[in-house]
């Protein structure tokens, strides 16, 4: 695994923050996870720093401000985030977001899990 791989989350929760980020520990301590705490804020943190190229992007659906299929749009016409994976992490797991965000550039679509073995089995999957 590379050492501090950064990943960027964006998801208007603190509780699913927390969560996520001690999930992301458990597997591996040098994954940095940075976090928005909603689209809007993910997006100006992308646009300001052009260095800030996460090795995966985290994206929850139902934000205030900006939607995640919003910000997922706007993440896929940005050139330098072109070959970073966006991962849809929602509480929906209604089809119909599947297909649209999966048509929007999504890469993947996961929904949020209710218990930290459950979390972190699938981050593995990212992350090792």
């Amino acid at each position: 695994m590379k050492a501090n791989l950064k990943c960027l989350l964006i998801d208007d929760d603190k509780d699913d923050q927390e969560i996520f980020r001690l999930a992301l520990q458990d597997i591996n301590e040098n994954i940095v996870c940075i976090t928005a705490d909603n689209a809007m804020e993910g997006l100006q943190m992308l646009q300001a720093d052009a260095n800030l190229i996460p090795g995966y992007i985290f994206l929850d659906l139902n934000m205030p401000r900006m939607s995640g299929k919003d910000c997922l749009a706007a993440l896929r016409s940005m050139p330098h985030l072109a070959d970073v994976p966006v991962v849809v992490y929602s509480t929906s797991s209604d089809p119909r977001d599947i297909r649209e965000t999966k048509a929007l550039g999504a890469t993947d679509y996961v929904v949020k899990q209710y218990s930290m073995a459950s979390l972190k089995e699938i981050l593995r999957r990212y992350f090792s």
